[in-house]
């Protein structure tokens, strides 16, 4: 699939981001530490963690790291690509909590309060 495709169905917009999760797997695989690329209100591209195991469509919990750690998001996702070095992940769950700061964290960096609104609005219709 060309990146074109990919941009044009795209309903949510990726906030480059420099931060750190930690990845855990539902099989227990666990890494910590991993360097986040973007977020978006639907999920999260992270650097591939050396000795990944994972595949397409396994579930894992992040643990997105903010403030030092003093402000965690957690989501439950699903790995929807893999790249030679970065994964994809697709939110599955997110507690009111997380989704009220990935909402204000998006809402910084868009800078822009219509494109968040039809954002919301897209999120609630997936």
């Amino acid at each position: 699939m060309s990146n074109n495709n990919s941009d044009e169905r795209r309903r949510f917009s990726r906030i480059p981001f420099e931060a750190k999760a930690h990845l855990n797997s539902h099989k227990g695989e666990l890494h910590l530490n991993c360097h986040v690329i973007d977020v978006s209100l639907n999920g999260i591209l992270l650097k591939k963690p050396d000795a990944w195991l994972g595949e397409m469509n396994d579930h894992y919990t992040i643990d997105l790291l903010l403030e030092n750690a003093q402000l965690v998001i957690k989501m439950d996702t699903d790995v929807a690509h893999i790249d030679d070095d970065s994964i994809g992940f697709t939110c599955t769950h997110i507690d009111l909590d997380s989704i009220t700061h990935l909402k204000r964290l998006v809402e910084l960096n868009l800078g822009d309060e219509g494109l968040l609104n039809r954002e919301l609005s897209a999120l609630i219709h997936y």
